[in-house]
């Protein structure tokens, strides 16, 4: 499996499955929620009003649409409140549900965003960690991914993640 972090649109992407960093409702938002669902177009809208929302630490599948993608899982990360409400846990989860979605959609091909640490606030540093220690342990333990990309949205982002991928 390789993975990778560059500086991309994740709505540009020809992977299998993109992953969403979506609020609760599923109905669209800012950031790269906004983008995905304005990219994907209003099927996708009508998609996610079906599914009646997503739990913090939760993902739920709709199919791409418009998008070059075949799916989009939709995650809702929490919302950093310095890091004592259980935070990390619920970051994993967003992770090792979209990955469990992908295997079960039986995606090879996967793009992430940084999940939680646009609006969120999550600290970019931390969720970096979470986010490889994740993708990793879940690579290792089903082996079915060919290709994960982490689609950073700014060259101080990329630095992060180049640099917890090369130590973790």
């Amino acid at each position: 499996m390789h993975v990778q972090a560059r500086v991309v649109d994740i709505t540009k992407l020809g992977v299998d499955a993109i992953v969403n960093a979506a609020n609760e409702s599923l109905l669209g938002g800012g950031g790269v929620d906004g983008a995905i669902h304005r990219a994907a177009g209003p099927e996708l809208l009508e998609a996610c009003r079906a599914l009646g929302g997503c739990e913090t630490g939760r993902a739920r599948i709709t199919a791409g649409y418009d998008l070059p993608s075949k799916w989009v899982i939709h995650t809702v990360g929490p919302i950093w409140r310095g890091g004592g409400q259980n935070e990390a846990e619920l970051l994993a989860e967003c992770y090792r549900e979209s990955m469990r979605l992908a295997h079960d959609y039986a995606a090879r091909t996967l793009a992430f965003p940084a999940i939680s640490c646009g609006v969120y606030g999550y600290p970019h540093e931390q969720a970096t960690q979470i986010a490889v220690r994740e993708v990793r342990a879940y690579a290792a333990q089903y082996p079915v991914f060919d290709d994960i990309t982490f689609a950073c949205f700014s060259d101080d982002v990329l630095d992060i993640y180049t640099r917890v991928l090369a130590r973790e």
